[in-house]
């Protein structure tokens, strides 16, 4: 009777095991295998526009190099100091940014915000490749189309935007750039995320930002906030870092998506000084 119980045991112990390590693996298979669903939530349904804000704005709709036609906003400021180019983080849409283009439309930017492909208006599906080519049809249509000359273009990208924007800038000659909340690389976030799963063996959507910081030859500001919840604080350090100067470091307040918010007037200030460094230009009218 002994020997039955110890072997009715120990049959139970083996298919718990067997249990959890299936488990462990049918988890990893989907998370390679799906991976673009733990990093993209887009949403199609377009909200507000600018209209709602008070400010004018046109609808723009380009075409990528592999024929996916995007949508975005371009928000006229009067006597721009220059023009924001805005790359948005990886849940939402255009439509869910509207307190930020206000903001940066009182510091007297130009704003200019697309979807990447598979948010709001945009076709196709979202990748990483997908959103660089994204990035360099919205560059492509402020330099060729409303001919805005480079030097006073500001690319700007919040979270996941700021991979978009990190590449970007590794690739054209800006007047700056400017990463709010990002982290040094997508793999770098997840594999502290999900600690027991090989992330870095099996990620293959990468956004390096830190080897892209390391190519700039603009200037740079980074900010970030102690408190941001989703893309731990050490990671906008390590991005500032690894930027050459001239950079500026911005400390934020609050969360990852209310940092702006909370941080208020310092936030301004911090942008409009930055702003008045590399586009040698007064500041806003605000």
């Amino acid at each position: 009777m002994t020997q039955m119980r110890r072997n009715v045991t120990e049959s139970s112990v083996l298919w718990i095991v067997v249990v959890i390590a299936v488990g462990y693996i049918v988890v990893v298979v989907l998370m390679y295998l799906f991976q673009s669903s733990f990093i993209y939530f887009p949403s199609r349904n377009i909200v507000l526009t600018p209209q709602s804000a008070g400010l004018d704005y046109e609808n723009v709709y380009l075409f990528t190099d592999d024929d996916v036609r995007l949508h975005g906003w371009y928000v006229p400021a009067e006597d721009a100091r220059g023009t924001l180019l805005f790359f948005h983080g990886n849940a939402g849409n255009i439509s869910g940014r509207l307190e930020s283009i206000k903001l940066f439309h009182s510091l007297g930017l130009n704003i200019f915000i697309i979807d990447y492909r598979g948010y709001g208006k945009s076709e196709g599906s979202p990748s990483e490749v997908g959103t660089y080519r994204d990035a360099k049809a919205a560059w492509q249509y402020l330099t060729e189309v409303q001919e805005i000359p480079p030097d006073q273009i500001v690319l700007f990208g919040r979270s996941l935007g700021g991979g978009v924007a990190a590449w970007l800038a590794s690739e054209v000659d800006a007047g700056a750039v400017v990463l709010e909340s990002v982290f040094t690389s997508a793999v770098d976030l997840a594999s502290e995320m999900y600690r027991i799963i090989p992330v870095r063996l099996l990620m293959h959507i990468q956004y390096p930002v830190m080897s892209y910081v390391e190519q700039f030859t603009m200037p740079v500001m980074i900010a970030h906030s102690p408190g941001d919840e989703v893309i731990p604080y050490h990671h906008g350090q390590k991005v500032f870092d690894h930027a050459a100067e001239p950079k500026t470091w911005m400390e934020m307040q609050g969360g990852h998506n209310d940092g702006f918010i909370q941080t208020g007037a310092a936030y301004v200030k911090a942008w409009d000084d930055f702003l008045k460094n590399v586009l040698n230009v007064g500041s806003s009218n605000m």
